[in-house]
């Protein structure tokens, strides 16, 4: 897999089209329009927001903890100036939404990156393969206003295959901190 270049603070988030879904289809392929395109336009602009990224949904890390973090102090990151709180991952719409309702989410917004779009233009995608994943994102966290990211919490290790999977640094205490003027 070719790599791109990891995005830093100070560059603009890439500007892709995320596949999402709005309400429940009886049948897979359908012609209801239940399919909705959501640009990074529509999440960022005009916006201070906070992304975190996970390799996976229902997956033990990102479904106890990661997520549930952010859910869980979404009022207190709103206090601080924060329009909204994004989780994205390489799944697709269908997971993402069942995942949302499984841990019924009601702050935290899911948008899947089915086709690693976001993610590779982020320089975040990393092959899981050691562990039946295929590619994914990398574990990470980041503060954006208007479209320009202004704070990035990579996790350490970044690397293809990684035997472990670090979450020291993408959580929500972490950015908190940040917010706060201080460090965790």
């Amino acid at each position: 897999m070719e790599k791109t270049k990891q995005l830093q603070a100070g560059e603009r988030v890439p500007d892709v089209v995320f596949k999402t879904r709005v309400g429940d289809a009886p049948v897979c392929g359908d012609s209801s329009g239940l399919w909705h395109d959501v640009t990074t336009a529509d999440i960022f602009t005009g916006k201070k927001v906070i992304v975190f990224a996970l390799p996976g949904a229902f997956t033990p890390t990102c479904s106890s903890t990661h997520l549930p973090g952010y859910e869980t102090r979404y009022e207190e990151l709103a206090a601080l100036g924060i329009n909204a709180v994004y989780c994205i991952s390489v799944n697709d719409a269908f997971v993402m939404d069942n995942w949302a309702r499984d841990l019924r989410c009601k702050n935290v917004k899911l948008v899947p990156d089915g086709n690693a779009d976001f993610t590779r233009g982020m320089g975040m995608l990393v092959e899981k393969r050691n562990v039946g994943f295929g590619e994914r994102s990398w574990r990470y966290s980041m503060l954006v206003d208007d479209g320009v990211i202004t704070k990035l919490f990579v996790e350490p290790g970044f690397s293809d295959d990684c035997s472990t999977d670090p979450f020291e640094v993408s959580d929500a205490d972490t950015m908190l901190a940040y917010l706060r003027g201080g460090t965790k």
